[in-house]
């Protein structure tokens, strides 16, 4: 979803992808709500974050628990924000009882990634 998002709110100024520790494919339920907004984040893939060690982004930003607190260590100068997200995708239950987790999450990130923009993307500074 953050990926999606982050797309969406930059028009595509950034390059971005999805990376995990343990990455799983892209949820039908983050799908599903992240369509609800406009945002078509089905054809989206998830690597492994190892295929980016060699060669890697100028930002890492963990987003779930786990991963904020299981991030590798990069070479070189990366900046890593951590920011720790509920994970709704292990949730328990029907899709009326586990949607709206999906779209809390949806929305904190969205919000989280709105006061990052409006910050000029620290530590990257604002877009040319």
């Amino acid at each position: 979803m953050a990926e999606g998002l982050f797309r969406h709110l930059t028009a595509g100024r950034f390059r971005s992808l999805s990376a995990g520790t343990e990455p799983g494919g892209v949820n039908p339920r983050a799908v599903r709500v992240m369509a609800e907004i406009g945002i078509d984040i089905s054809g989206q893939t998830s690597d492994k974050i190892d295929a980016y060690l060699a060669d890697p982004p100028n930002v890492v930003i963990a987003v779930c628990d786990k991963a904020a607190n299981n991030c590798p260590l990069f070479p070189g100068k990366v900046d890593v924000l951590r920011w720790p997200f509920d994970d709704p995708a292990h949730l328990p239950g029907t899709d009326d009882e586990v949607l709206p987790e999906f779209r809390r999450v949806r929305d904190e990130i969205r919000a989280r990634l709105e006061d990052w923009l409006d910050e000029g993307l620290p530590p990257l500074g604002k877009p040319v």
